[in-house]
Protein backbone atom coordinates (compact mmCIF):
# COMPACT_ATOMS: atom_id res chain seq x y z
CA UNK A 1 0.00 0.00 0.00
CA UNK A 2 2.68 2.62 1.17
CA UNK A 3 4.39 1.66 -2.74
CA UNK A 4 1.25 2.46 -4.37
CA UNK A 5 0.85 5.89 -2.39
CA UNK A 6 4.44 6.54 -3.37
CA UNK A 7 3.59 5.96 -6.96
CA UNK A 8 0.83 7.98 -7.17
CA UNK A 9 2.05 11.09 -5.60
CA UNK A 10 4.67 11.49 -7.64
CA UNK A 11 2.26 10.78 -10.75
CA UNK A 12 0.31 13.19 -9.50
CA UNK A 13 3.23 15.80 -8.74
CA UNK A 14 4.51 14.72 -12.35
CA UNK A 15 1.36 15.67 -14.27
CA UNK A 16 0.69 18.87 -12.24
CA UNK A 17 4.61 19.62 -12.20
CA UNK A 18 4.50 20.63 -8.45
CA UNK A 19 1.94 20.30 -5.32
CA UNK A 20 1.49 20.67 -2.08
CA UNK A 21 0.71 18.56 0.58
CA UNK A 22 -2.88 19.63 1.10
CA UNK A 23 -3.28 20.06 -2.72
CA UNK A 24 -2.29 16.29 -2.83
CA UNK A 25 -4.47 14.90 0.28
CA UNK A 26 -7.39 17.01 -1.55
CA UNK A 27 -6.80 14.60 -5.29
CA UNK A 28 -6.28 11.82 -3.28
CA UNK A 29 -8.49 11.73 -0.21
CA UNK A 30 -5.71 10.13 2.03
CA UNK A 31 -5.19 12.01 4.88
CA UNK A 32 -2.88 15.09 5.07
CA UNK A 33 -0.66 13.44 8.11
CA UNK A 34 -0.20 9.98 5.85
CA UNK A 35 0.83 12.50 2.57
CA UNK A 36 3.11 13.88 4.56
CA UNK A 37 4.86 10.84 5.93
CA UNK A 38 5.12 9.72 2.22
CA UNK A 39 6.59 13.08 1.01
CA UNK A 40 9.00 13.45 3.58
CA UNK A 41 10.36 9.96 2.72
CA UNK A 42 10.36 11.07 -1.37
CA UNK A 43 12.36 13.57 -0.16
CA UNK A 44 15.03 12.13 1.68
CA UNK A 45 14.76 9.45 -0.95
CA UNK A 46 15.87 12.20 -3.30
CA UNK A 47 13.29 12.03 -5.30
CA UNK A 48 11.10 15.29 -4.89
CA UNK A 49 12.64 18.70 -4.38
CA UNK A 50 11.15 21.28 -1.47
CA UNK A 51 9.98 24.92 -3.21
CA UNK A 52 9.50 28.01 -1.96
CA UNK A 53 6.66 28.43 0.73
CA UNK A 54 3.62 30.19 -1.11
CA UNK A 55 1.32 32.15 1.57
CA UNK A 56 -2.19 32.54 2.20
CA UNK A 57 -4.65 35.11 3.20
CA UNK A 58 -4.69 32.85 6.81
CA UNK A 59 -2.76 29.94 8.12
CA UNK A 60 0.52 28.21 7.51
CA UNK A 61 2.18 28.68 3.63
CA UNK A 62 2.02 26.15 1.87
CA UNK A 63 4.95 24.33 0.51
CA UNK A 64 4.66 22.77 -3.15
CA UNK A 65 7.50 19.77 -4.03
CA UNK A 66 8.11 19.08 -7.22
CA UNK A 67 9.97 15.91 -8.94
CA UNK A 68 14.20 16.56 -8.83
CA UNK A 69 15.55 15.54 -12.12
CA UNK A 70 18.40 13.93 -10.37
CA UNK A 71 16.27 11.72 -8.80
CA UNK A 72 16.24 8.69 -11.19
CA UNK A 73 17.83 7.87 -14.57
CA UNK A 74 16.23 5.90 -17.37
CA UNK A 75 18.07 4.61 -21.00
CA UNK A 76 15.64 4.63 -23.73
CA UNK A 77 16.72 2.51 -26.63
CA UNK A 78 14.82 2.92 -30.26
CA UNK A 79 15.39 0.79 -32.92
CA UNK A 80 14.18 1.19 -36.33
CA UNK A 81 14.11 0.53 -40.06
CA UNK A 82 16.68 3.47 -41.01
CA UNK A 83 18.18 3.95 -37.75
CA UNK A 84 18.90 3.23 -33.67
CA UNK A 85 19.31 5.87 -31.37
CA UNK A 86 19.70 5.95 -27.35
CA UNK A 87 19.24 8.06 -25.15
CA UNK A 88 19.44 8.88 -21.24
CA UNK A 89 16.57 11.00 -19.29
CA UNK A 90 16.30 12.06 -16.08
CA UNK A 91 13.27 12.08 -14.05
CA UNK A 92 11.59 14.80 -15.58
CA UNK A 93 12.32 13.94 -19.17
CA UNK A 94 15.53 15.84 -20.37
CA UNK A 95 17.33 13.71 -22.39
CA UNK A 96 20.68 13.99 -20.71
CA UNK A 97 23.08 11.98 -23.18
CA UNK A 98 22.38 10.56 -26.98
CA UNK A 99 23.84 8.35 -29.23
CA UNK A 100 22.58 7.20 -32.43
CA UNK A 101 23.49 5.64 -35.74
CA UNK A 102 21.57 5.14 -39.63
CA UNK A 103 22.06 1.93 -41.77
CA UNK A 104 20.16 0.85 -44.59
CA UNK A 105 18.24 -1.98 -42.11
CA UNK A 106 18.98 -3.37 -39.02
CA UNK A 107 20.68 -6.66 -37.63
CA UNK A 108 20.42 -8.16 -34.41
CA UNK A 109 24.62 -8.02 -33.93
CA UNK A 110 24.65 -4.56 -35.14
CA UNK A 111 22.13 -3.29 -32.61
CA UNK A 112 23.79 -5.30 -29.95
CA UNK A 113 27.01 -3.90 -30.09
CA UNK A 114 25.53 -0.20 -30.82
CA UNK A 115 24.19 -1.10 -27.29
CA UNK A 116 26.33 -1.89 -25.43
CA UNK A 117 29.31 0.39 -26.98
CA UNK A 118 26.89 3.42 -26.19
CA UNK A 119 25.44 2.26 -22.81
CA UNK A 120 29.21 1.86 -21.46
CA UNK A 121 29.94 5.05 -22.74
CA UNK A 122 27.23 6.62 -21.10
CA UNK A 123 27.38 4.86 -17.75
CA UNK A 124 30.53 5.41 -17.53
CA UNK A 125 30.54 9.50 -17.73
CA UNK A 126 27.72 9.71 -15.37
CA UNK A 127 28.98 11.03 -11.38
CA UNK A 128 29.24 8.30 -8.87
CA UNK A 129 25.66 9.03 -7.25
CA UNK A 130 23.72 9.48 -10.70
CA UNK A 131 24.96 5.78 -11.81
CA UNK A 132 23.16 4.39 -8.36
CA UNK A 133 20.01 6.30 -9.49
CA UNK A 134 19.96 4.69 -12.71
CA UNK A 135 16.52 2.79 -12.56
CA UNK A 136 16.15 0.86 -16.13
CA UNK A 137 16.42 0.63 -19.78
CA UNK A 138 13.59 0.39 -22.19
CA UNK A 139 13.52 -0.97 -25.59
CA UNK A 140 11.13 0.23 -28.44
CA UNK A 141 11.55 -1.90 -31.46
CA UNK A 142 8.71 -3.14 -34.37
CA UNK A 143 7.67 -6.67 -33.64
CA UNK A 144 8.62 -9.42 -36.44
CA UNK A 145 11.35 -7.49 -38.20
CA UNK A 146 11.95 -10.52 -40.22
CA UNK A 147 8.88 -10.15 -41.84
CA UNK A 148 9.39 -6.63 -43.49
CA UNK A 149 11.82 -7.87 -45.29
CA UNK A 150 10.59 -7.16 -48.65
CA UNK A 151 9.34 -4.32 -47.27
CA UNK A 152 12.98 -2.98 -46.78
CA UNK A 153 14.47 -4.45 -50.25
CA UNK A 154 16.09 -6.55 -48.16
CA UNK A 155 17.26 -10.10 -48.84
CA UNK A 156 15.11 -12.35 -46.98
CA UNK A 157 18.58 -13.97 -45.17
CA UNK A 158 19.47 -10.80 -44.11
CA UNK A 159 16.85 -10.51 -41.56
CA UNK A 160 16.06 -14.21 -40.55
CA UNK A 161 18.49 -14.05 -37.14
CA UNK A 162 15.53 -11.71 -36.04
CA UNK A 163 13.58 -14.56 -35.59
CA UNK A 164 15.80 -16.23 -32.86
CA UNK A 165 17.30 -13.32 -31.44
CA UNK A 166 16.21 -12.00 -28.02
CA UNK A 167 17.45 -8.36 -28.08
CA UNK A 168 16.34 -8.08 -24.00
CA UNK A 169 17.51 -11.05 -22.99
CA UNK A 170 21.25 -10.07 -24.40
CA UNK A 171 21.22 -6.52 -22.71
CA UNK A 172 19.80 -7.83 -19.62
CA UNK A 173 22.81 -10.09 -19.09
CA UNK A 174 24.92 -7.31 -19.89
CA UNK A 175 23.60 -4.96 -17.36
CA UNK A 176 22.69 -4.43 -13.63
CA UNK A 177 19.41 -2.80 -14.20
CA UNK A 178 15.87 -4.16 -15.70
CA UNK A 179 14.97 -3.95 -19.09
CA UNK A 180 11.87 -3.54 -20.58
CA UNK A 181 10.03 -4.02 -24.22
CA UNK A 182 7.58 -2.80 -25.82
CA UNK A 183 6.35 -2.30 -30.02
CA UNK A 184 8.26 0.88 -31.25
CA UNK A 185 4.73 2.77 -32.01
CA UNK A 186 3.21 1.75 -28.73
CA UNK A 187 6.19 3.30 -26.91
CA UNK A 188 5.55 6.24 -28.59
CA UNK A 189 2.09 6.42 -27.76
CA UNK A 190 3.59 5.92 -23.91
CA UNK A 191 5.65 8.83 -24.15
CA UNK A 192 2.81 11.25 -25.49
CA UNK A 193 0.84 10.01 -22.55
CA UNK A 194 4.00 10.72 -20.13
CA UNK A 195 5.50 13.72 -21.14
CA UNK A 196 3.03 15.50 -22.90
CA UNK A 197 0.69 17.81 -21.62
CA UNK A 198 -0.90 17.15 -18.16
CA UNK A 199 -4.86 18.74 -19.23
CA UNK A 200 -3.98 16.20 -22.12
CA UNK A 201 -7.33 14.42 -23.29
CA UNK A 202 -7.45 10.79 -21.10
CA UNK A 203 -8.91 9.14 -24.23
CA UNK A 204 -6.88 9.57 -27.83
CA UNK A 205 -6.19 7.02 -30.57
CA UNK A 206 -2.32 7.93 -31.30
CA UNK A 207 -0.41 7.82 -35.10
CA UNK A 208 3.26 7.91 -35.18
CA UNK A 209 4.68 7.71 -38.66
CA UNK A 210 8.15 6.29 -39.03
CA UNK A 211 9.55 3.97 -41.62
CA UNK A 212 6.14 2.54 -41.36
CA UNK A 213 3.24 3.97 -39.88
CA UNK A 214 2.21 2.93 -36.52
CA UNK A 215 -0.23 3.69 -33.33
CA UNK A 216 -1.86 3.64 -30.25
CA UNK A 217 -4.88 3.59 -28.10
CA UNK A 218 -5.36 5.56 -24.61
CA UNK A 219 -8.14 4.99 -22.66
CA UNK A 220 -8.77 6.91 -19.02
CA UNK A 221 -5.34 7.87 -19.34
CA UNK A 222 -3.42 4.50 -19.59
CA UNK A 223 -2.61 2.73 -22.88
CA UNK A 224 -4.62 -0.15 -23.72
CA UNK A 225 -2.62 -2.59 -25.29
CA UNK A 226 -4.82 -5.58 -25.58
CA UNK A 227 -3.04 -9.16 -26.19
CA UNK A 228 -0.41 -6.93 -26.87
CA UNK A 229 -1.26 -5.66 -30.36
CA UNK A 230 -4.31 -3.01 -29.72
CA UNK A 231 -3.55 -0.01 -31.81
CA UNK A 232 -1.48 -1.76 -34.63
CA UNK A 233 -3.56 0.46 -37.24
CA UNK A 234 -0.86 0.10 -39.72
CA UNK A 235 -3.22 -2.93 -41.65
CA UNK A 236 -6.19 -0.78 -41.35
CA UNK A 237 -7.42 -0.84 -45.06
CA UNK A 238 -8.16 2.62 -46.61
CA UNK A 239 -8.79 3.41 -49.82
CA UNK A 240 -5.97 4.51 -52.39
CA UNK A 241 -5.85 6.91 -55.23
CA UNK A 242 -6.70 4.72 -57.42
CA UNK A 243 -9.87 3.42 -56.45
CA UNK A 244 -8.55 0.80 -54.12
CA UNK A 245 -8.22 -0.54 -51.37
CA UNK A 246 -4.78 -0.59 -49.08
CA UNK A 247 -3.50 -1.06 -45.98
CA UNK A 248 -2.66 2.36 -44.00
CA UNK A 249 0.57 0.84 -43.60
CA UNK A 250 1.18 1.28 -47.33
CA UNK A 251 -0.01 4.51 -48.38
CA UNK A 252 0.63 6.94 -44.89
CA UNK A 253 4.74 5.39 -44.16
CA UNK A 254 8.10 7.25 -44.53
CA UNK A 255 9.34 4.20 -46.52
CA UNK A 256 6.38 4.92 -49.23
CA UNK A 257 7.72 9.15 -49.66
CA UNK A 258 11.38 7.43 -49.62
CA UNK A 259 10.42 5.06 -52.77
CA UNK A 260 8.74 8.17 -54.90
CA UNK A 261 11.83 10.13 -54.04
CA UNK A 262 14.60 7.86 -55.43
CA UNK A 263 12.19 6.85 -58.12
CA UNK A 264 12.34 10.54 -59.34
CA UNK A 265 16.22 10.14 -59.05
CA UNK A 266 16.47 12.11 -55.65
CA UNK A 267 18.51 11.15 -52.83
CA UNK A 268 15.96 10.35 -49.96
CA UNK A 269 18.99 10.62 -46.89
CA UNK A 270 17.59 13.97 -45.95
CA UNK A 271 14.52 12.25 -44.22
CA UNK A 272 16.51 9.81 -42.30
CA UNK A 273 19.43 12.01 -40.97
CA UNK A 274 16.97 15.21 -39.49
CA UNK A 275 14.14 16.41 -38.78
CA UNK A 276 15.23 20.18 -38.93
CA UNK A 277 14.43 20.75 -42.70
CA UNK A 278 14.14 17.67 -45.26
CA UNK A 279 15.29 18.48 -48.67
CA UNK A 280 13.08 16.64 -50.78
CA UNK A 281 11.45 17.42 -53.95
CA UNK A 282 7.71 19.51 -53.63
CA UNK A 283 5.80 17.23 -56.30
CA UNK A 284 6.88 14.72 -53.91
CA UNK A 285 6.49 15.19 -50.50
CA UNK A 286 2.75 16.88 -51.59
CA UNK A 287 1.68 13.86 -52.92
CA UNK A 288 2.87 12.11 -50.19
CA UNK A 289 0.85 14.14 -47.43
CA UNK A 290 -2.21 14.37 -49.47
CA UNK A 291 -2.52 10.41 -49.52
CA UNK A 292 -1.41 10.33 -46.01
CA UNK A 293 -4.03 12.48 -44.89
CA UNK A 294 -6.48 11.06 -46.61
CA UNK A 295 -5.40 7.42 -45.35
CA UNK A 296 -5.28 8.72 -42.05
CA UNK A 297 -8.74 10.42 -41.87
CA UNK A 298 -10.04 6.96 -43.49
CA UNK A 299 -8.60 5.43 -40.42
CA UNK A 300 -9.84 7.62 -37.85
CA UNK A 301 -13.67 7.13 -38.80
CA UNK A 302 -12.96 3.63 -38.77
CA UNK A 303 -11.64 3.65 -35.69
CA UNK A 304 -14.34 6.24 -34.22
CA UNK A 305 -17.17 3.70 -35.29
CA UNK A 306 -15.58 1.25 -32.25
CA UNK A 307 -14.14 3.53 -29.51
CA UNK A 308 -15.78 7.15 -29.00
CA UNK A 309 -12.34 8.75 -28.92
CA UNK A 310 -12.16 12.39 -27.51
CA UNK A 311 -8.96 13.13 -29.71
CA UNK A 312 -6.54 12.15 -32.70
CA UNK A 313 -2.69 12.99 -32.00
CA UNK A 314 -0.43 12.74 -34.96
CA UNK A 315 3.31 12.56 -34.60
CA UNK A 316 6.42 11.27 -36.50
CA UNK A 317 9.78 11.51 -37.74
CA UNK A 318 9.36 14.98 -39.81
CA UNK A 319 10.08 18.07 -39.01
CA UNK A 320 7.61 20.61 -37.61
CA UNK A 321 6.07 22.24 -40.02
CA UNK A 322 5.43 19.16 -42.08
CA UNK A 323 3.31 17.84 -39.42
CA UNK A 324 1.84 20.61 -39.02
CA UNK A 325 0.48 20.60 -42.61
CA UNK A 326 -0.42 17.12 -42.14
CA UNK A 327 -2.64 17.88 -39.19
CA UNK A 328 -4.60 20.63 -41.19
CA UNK A 329 -5.05 18.55 -44.39
CA UNK A 330 -5.82 15.38 -42.24
CA UNK A 331 -9.00 18.16 -40.37
CA UNK A 332 -9.71 18.93 -44.35
CA UNK A 333 -10.31 15.40 -45.26
CA UNK A 334 -12.07 14.30 -42.28
CA UNK A 335 -14.89 17.72 -42.77
CA UNK A 336 -15.13 15.81 -46.71
CA UNK A 337 -15.87 11.94 -44.85
CA UNK A 338 -19.41 11.16 -43.58
CA UNK A 339 -19.63 11.00 -40.16
CA UNK A 340 -23.10 10.47 -39.51
CA UNK A 341 -23.99 8.89 -35.96
CA UNK A 342 -19.79 9.66 -34.98
CA UNK A 343 -18.89 12.43 -32.59
CA UNK A 344 -16.15 14.02 -34.40
CA UNK A 345 -12.73 14.07 -32.43
CA UNK A 346 -10.23 16.44 -32.46
CA UNK A 347 -7.14 16.05 -34.14
CA UNK A 348 -4.05 17.50 -32.98
CA UNK A 349 -0.63 17.56 -33.12
CA UNK A 350 1.77 15.38 -30.92
CA UNK A 351 3.73 17.04 -28.17
CA UNK A 352 7.04 14.98 -28.15
CA UNK A 353 7.99 14.94 -31.88
CA UNK A 354 10.60 12.84 -33.57
CA UNK A 355 12.34 11.85 -30.04
CA UNK A 356 8.88 9.63 -29.12
CA UNK A 357 10.15 6.52 -29.70
CA UNK A 358 13.23 7.19 -27.97
CA UNK A 359 11.55 8.81 -24.78
CA UNK A 360 8.95 6.30 -25.13
CA UNK A 361 11.50 3.76 -24.03
CA UNK A 362 12.74 5.26 -21.78
CA UNK A 363 9.52 5.79 -19.71
CA UNK A 364 9.07 1.92 -19.76
CA UNK A 365 11.20 1.72 -16.57
CA UNK A 366 9.99 4.95 -15.23
CA UNK A 367 6.56 4.11 -15.66
CA UNK A 368 6.91 0.79 -14.34
CA UNK A 369 8.92 2.00 -10.93
CA UNK A 370 7.65 5.32 -10.26
CA UNK A 371 4.11 5.84 -12.01
CA UNK A 372 0.38 4.73 -11.04
CA UNK A 373 -2.44 4.74 -13.87
CA UNK A 374 -4.84 6.03 -11.32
Amino acid sequence: MRARNERLVLSLVRRHQALAKSEIARMTGLSAQTVSVIMRLLEKDGLLLRGEPVRGKVGQPSVPMRLNPDGAFFFGLKVGRRSTELVLTDFVGNVRQRERRTYDYPTPKATLEFSTESLGKMISSMPPEAKGRIAGLGIAMPFYLWDWAQTLQVPQEEMDPWRVSDLKADLARRLDIPVFLQNDATAACGAELVFGPADGPRDFLYFYIGFFIGGGVVLNGAIFSGRGNSGAIGPLPVPDDVGGVRPLIDVASLYVLERAITTAGVTSHSIWETTQRWDVPKVQLENWLKQTASGIAYAIVSSCSLIDFECVKIDGWMPQDIKARLVEMVEDKLSELNLTGLERPAVLAGTVGPEARSLGAASLPLSERYLSEA
